[in-house]
């Protein structure tokens, strides 16, 4: 299937507002927000795992990216907390599930396939102080992309740079841009050049965002 799979297109998802998807596992359930493919596809998908649940074992042949976004995720490497930034570089394998119930935002598909470079922290663990407002930890880079947490305090103006494209999840709070809110849980993307530009809400906003990436964007090899 192809879903929003025009990346010279700007694309926003309200992703509380579109109904749970079951997935081939029982008990993990899917929202997707982009997708090239059918079950081997470049995908960018919320999932939640009910408590007990687990996938079977596989092998991320493309790489593996997420955020647990609330619960704990599992599997046999160790426990991700809430807040949690995780990346699995092709040829990694587990066994995901959760004992109490979780719900991540994932990334399928989308790493150079000559990276090897596994981690998981807190992203909140490197936030620099803020300056004019805007507080930053940057999680990852490499020449195709920069990943980065942000806090952006109440009634602040925020720009970001979208050479290469631009990703962004709210965690929490508000953003808006132009005549949208963003909530949390709003998935936004632009393409390459199409500058973010918005205005954090009266609470604040906290964002996952990537720049670089959407030039590379490609259906799955294998």
């Amino acid at each position: 299937m192809d879903l929003n799979a025009d990346f010279s297109a700007k694309v926003i998802v309200h992703s509380a507002q579109i109904p749970w998807v079951a997935s081939p596992m029982a008990g993990v359930d899917r929202r997707m927000l982009d997708r090239i493919g059918d079950e081997i596809a470049r995908a960018t998908t919320i999932v939640r795992y009910a408590p007990g649940s687990t996938f079977s074992a596989h092998t991320h042949t493309g790489g593996e990216e997420f955020i647990v976004l609330s619960g704990t995720f599992q599997d046999e490497h160790g426990d991700y907390p809430a807040g949690t930034y995780v990346r699995n570089p092709p040829t990694t394998s587990h066994t995901p599930g959760s004992q109490d119930g979780c719900v991540i935002f994932v990334k399928l598909w989308q790493f150079d396939m000559d990276d090897r470079t596994q981690f998981s922290r807190r992203m909140t663990d490197q936030l620099a102080p803020p300056t004019n407002g805007i507080a930053r930890a940057e999680l990852h880079r490499d020449p195709r992309e920069v990943v980065s947490y942000i806090e952006i305090s109440p009634d602040t103006v925020f720009v970001e740079p979208a050479k290469g494209g631009l990703e962004l999840l709210v965690l929490d709070g508000a953003l808006d841009v132009g005549a949208e809110q963003l909530t949390e849980g709003s998935w936004l993307r632009l393409p390459d050049r199409a500058d973010l530009s918005a205005k954090a809400g009266s609470q604040g906003a906290k964002v996952w965002i990537k720049t670089g990436h959407l030039p590379y964007a490609k259906a799955p090899t294998a």
